[in-house]
């Protein structure tokens, strides 16, 4: 009975202080906790302005930005249905072009056999007509208008000084014209201006390919060229014949120009003699025929008048090379 008392009353005690100690302490968290809130409160709510503040302003700034934008995709939407309207437009002509092409197609086709026909018809002598001319007592003589056209290949070398470009140019687009039709089909053209600039920097030093569309492509880019010049067709000779003489090929050199601004004319005689080799029969592989414009016509330098001397080069060379001088008495196309 008395171990029984004893541990009733040790375990009394011991239970009271666990809870006074307890329940003091939560009485303590809870004064402090009462105490700190105002404070943290206060802070929260600053906080919280703050950040409504900063959004607010967020938003004024998108809205902002969404009128830009709204703005701009009124304007794009506008040009897409300009472009849209446009490309109808060019639609309906491509429409009408095919259309055009396609009922000329078969002109067009029978039009490039009869010119095949007939350019190997002008160029190439039967065995029959080569007898013939060998019979011939005396060898056939070139007139002025008597231009041979057996030649494979044609360079052009046209002079691009201003003199040519204000008073001659439309005529050098015809004489270019006229001058094609004459070879209606060869194997390779080229064009150069007087200081040895090609016309298509894509074929700098190699041969154009002969078709229709080459032709009025050379036509077109002609209308419009603007080269450097110095008034002298030797640099644009001498390139020609350095660059493109083959010994297994017939060239023709046209050279198109109104003035000569040299120096002296023997020593351009000379240097093409030199590097235009004849062959066995005395002839020589690139002919050279030339196109006088008169443009210049007065003394313009102590030299005298560079449109005589130019004339005077022109018929010595072409005559040394096989071709014919065409002299014009106007500018008029």
């Amino acid at each position: 009975m008395k171990n029984r008392i004893r541990d009733l009353e040790i375990f009394s005690l011991s239970f009271i202080d666990c809870i006074c100690c307890g329940f003091g302490a939560i009485i303590l968290l809870f004064v402090l906790s009462k105490f700190a809130e105002p404070v943290v409160i206060e802070k929260i709510k600053e906080n919280m302005q703050t950040q409504i503040v900063r959004l607010e302003n967020e938003l004024f700034e998108i809205r902002g930005e969404t009128q830009i934008l709204n703005r701009e995709l009124t304007a794009k939407k506008e040009q897409l249905s300009q472009e849209k309207e446009k490309l109808a437009r060019l639609q309906g002509d491509l429409s009408d072009v095919e259309g055009q092409f396609a009922a000329s197609k078969d002109d067009a086709m029978v039009q490039n056999i009869i010119e095949g026909k007939l350019a190997r018809a002008r160029q190439e002598l039967t065995e029959e007509m080569k007898r013939l001319l060998k019979s011939r007592p005396k060898k056939i003589t070139r007139s002025v208008g008597g231009i041979p056209v057996d030649s494979e290949y044609i360079v052009f070398i046209i002079d691009t000084s201003g003199s040519m470009q204000r008073n001659a140019w439309r005529l050098v687009q015809k004489k270019m014209r006229e001058t094609l039709e004459i070879y209606p089909k060869v194997k390779g053209i080229q064009i150069m201006n007087d200081m040895g600039n090609f016309l298509f920097s894509q074929y700098a030093g190699k041969w154009i390919p002969d078709t229709p569309a080459r032709r009025r492509a050379i036509i077109s880019a002609l209308s419009s060229w603007s080269s450097f010049s110095n008034s002298s067709p030797v640099e644009g000779i001498t390139a020609a014949i350095n660059r493109f003489y083959s010994k297994n090929k017939k060239i023709s050199l046209y050279v198109f120009g109104d003035e000569f601004s040299g120096r002296a004319i023997q020593p351009v005689i000379n240097e093409v003699d030199r590097i235009n080799t004849a062959t066995k029969d005395g002839s020589r592989r690139v002919r050279i025929h030339a196109v006088g414009f008169p443009v210049v016509m007065e003394k313009t330098n102590q030299r005298g008048n560079t449109g005589e001397r130019f004339a005077t080069l022109m018929r010595a060379l072409c005559q040394r090379n096989g071709g014919t001088f065409v002299g014009l008495n106007s500018t008029r196309p």
